[in-house]
């Protein structure tokens, strides 16, 4: 019976070390930590972990403080914005605790107070703005509530990292002037975008039509150019031409002028200015040809032509001599008879008689 009652107290022994083992060794993990009270009192000293911590049982309380961040979850809340338009809005809280001692002794459930502070602080800082502030300034109140709600907050020894508003439903007639806004909007720049398109397009074809004036432009001046060094050409050519062409050959071109005149069934002709030139150069031709065909005396001397005293000199009106052999001197040789010359066509000269040769001896 002594063994009995041995091994009892042995393993009654054991199962209060245990327990006191149990109740004095804390296991803190690196996101927590432990405020320990001691006979119910707390300080700076009394934060315990992370690690393994030692507590004193029975006189020792530990609380578990998570040090991660967590969010809440803030309904939505009908607000009144500054102009007196009644919007509902939701938004979520981003918090953290920053020291725990304070999270713990300052505040009993810190996530249900910031939940509450943030509502009220939503409709103070919704009263101050807008309606189309509200809707077109969400990064701006975000950061408006974030700053207000961290103060308020601090004394509880946390800290609001972020605020975001999720969604804000306007009224529904609010939200029916903002349709006709919108639509309106997208009209005014479906017309603004169709004008900028047809201008940019009359500008495009403005531009074109410059180009291509001026191309047409430069290629008529380069054709001008072009045509004038051609025409200039073409008259150094001719005049290179003319210039070596004797004047029988000029003679000859006017005369089958003439003819093509004379042929012609006009009624009226245009005669040139030098007319008169080209009578004279004829009947010069034809001396220079009688003279090369006249008869020659024994002497060398040629008879001499008889010429009316009314007839012009073929030097001054360009009329023609008639030519008429003299009677054969006596003691020379007669030279044979040449033929009369016809006068030059559309020339008419008066007839000349021949006159009397010498006597015979």
């Amino acid at each position: 019976m002594f063994d009995t009652v041995t091994i009892g107290g042995l393993i009654l022994v054991l199962v209060v070390v245990l327990v006191l083992v149990y109740l004095s060794v804390r296991i803190v993990n690196e996101y927590d930590r432990l405020v320990v009270f001691r006979l119910g009192r707390t300080g700076p000293d009394k934060i315990k972990g992370p690690g393994l911590v030692f507590l004193i049982p029975v006189v020792d309380r530990p609380v578990r403080v998570d040090l991660r961040e967590q969010f809440i979850e803030v309904p939505s809340q009908t607000t009144i914005t500054k102009d007196n338009a009644p919007i509902s809005i939701d938004f979520l809280i981003y918090w953290r605790i920053s020291d725990p001692l304070r999270s713990i002794v300052n505040v009993a459930y810190f996530a249900g107070a910031l939940q509450g502070i943030a509502t009220t602080t939503l409709r103070a800082v919704i009263g101050d703005i807008l309606l189309d502030d509200v809707l077109s300034k969400r990064d701006q109140i975000n950061e408006v509530l974030r700053t207000k709600l961290d103060e308020q907050t601090e004394r509880w020894g946390g800290k609001v990292t972020t605020v975001e508003i999720r969604e804000i439903t306007p009224p529904r007639d609010v939200q029916e002037a903002m349709n006709r806004m919108l639509s309106a909007e997208r009209n005014r720049r479906a017309v603004i975008t169709e004008s900028e398109g047809a201008r940019q397009s009359a500008i495009n074809v403005a531009e074109g039509e410059k180009q291509s004036s001026i191309l047409r432009a430069e290629g008529k001046r380069q054709s001008a150019i072009l045509e004038a060094e051609g025409f200039s050409q073409a008259l150094e050519r001719i005049y290179g031409a003319a210039r070596s062409i004797d004047e029988r050959t000029m003679l000859l071109q006017y005369l089958e002028t003439l003819k093509a005149i004379g042929a012609s069934p006009s009624t009226k002709y245009v005669l040139p200015m030098e007319l008169t030139r080209l009578a004279s150069q004829v009947g010069d031709l034809v001396d220079r040809t009688f003279d090369d065909n006249a008869p020659r005396f024994d002497d060398g001397a040629r008879p001499q032509a008889a010429q009316s005293p009314d007839s012009p000199s073929m030097g001054t009106t360009g009329g023609l001599r008639s030519i008429r052999p003299e009677p054969p001197v006596t003691g020379f040789a007669a030279p044979p008879a040449a033929p009369d010359v016809p006068p030059a066509p559309g020339i008419h000269d008066a007839p000349t008689e021949p006159q009397p040769g010498p006597a015979e001896g």
